[in-house]
């Protein structure tokens, strides 16, 4: 059974995560406020972070990087910005 949220993100009734998918506040905050289909966005910004940017997820610095672009992502509405990338015209 989903369960329905409303998704922060987009700014609609959407579906929410099956579980905590981040530890700590972050991660509840995550789970009641961001939709399946918001974290997927995010997901892919997140693969276009590390790979442009080489991050290792053994590197602290580098984790806290990520999930303060996360939080801006998801939370405060900023994209993520990638030197050089320009995205696709939709």
């Amino acid at each position: 059974m989903s369960r329905t949220i409303f998704c922060t993100f987009l700014q609609r009734d959407a579906e929410g995560q099956d579980f905590q998918l981040y530890p700590g506040d972050v991660g509840k905050r995550i789970y009641n406020e961001i939709s399946k289909e918001a974290w997927l966005k995010w997901m892919a910004k997140q693969t276009m972070l590390i790979n442009e940017r080489k991050l290792s997820m053994m590197n602290p610095d580098d984790r806290k990087l990520l999930e303060q672009e996360m939080i801006k992502f998801l939370f405060e509405g900023h994209d993520v910005h990638i030197e050089g990338y320009t995205p696709p015209e939709e």
